[in-house]
């Protein structure tokens, strides 16, 4: 019962994905990556046993320790991409309201010395 959930909820995150591409602005890479992540997810929740041959060859003792190393490298990543990306447009803000500023700047008025 609990596969088939997991798999309904991986299909949804799928369609979330692709569905709301304007509002998901990801590159190529990122989406090959998510495609990837899923397919992946959908393997092990069919085959968890195959997770535990993979976590052998890798030295790893369990499926679910692997999965767990895979989803703490993922999840760094989400955060420095993000705070990336937040960086950046706080960058973008900044140059915006420089430009602005300096656009909209009002010479003084040049004072005659008596």
């Amino acid at each position: 019962m609990i596969q088939v959930l997991l798999l309904i909820a991986a299909l949804l995150l799928v369609l979330y994905f692709f569905t709301n591409r304007r509002k998901a602005n990801a590159k190529a890479w990122v989406k090959i990556g998510f495609v990837g992540l899923v397919v992946a997810a959908v393997w092990a929740i069919l085959r968890p046993d195959d997770v535990t041959v993979v976590a052998n060859w890798l030295g790893v003792d369990r499926g679910t320790d692997l999965m767990l190393y895979v989803l703490i490298v993922a999840f760094f990543f989400t955060t420095l991409s993000t705070w990336t990306r937040f960086r950046e447009q706080e960058l973008r803000y900044a140059r915006l309201a420089r430009a602005v500023a300096l656009q909209n700047a009002v010479a003084p008025e040049r004072r005659e010395v008596k």
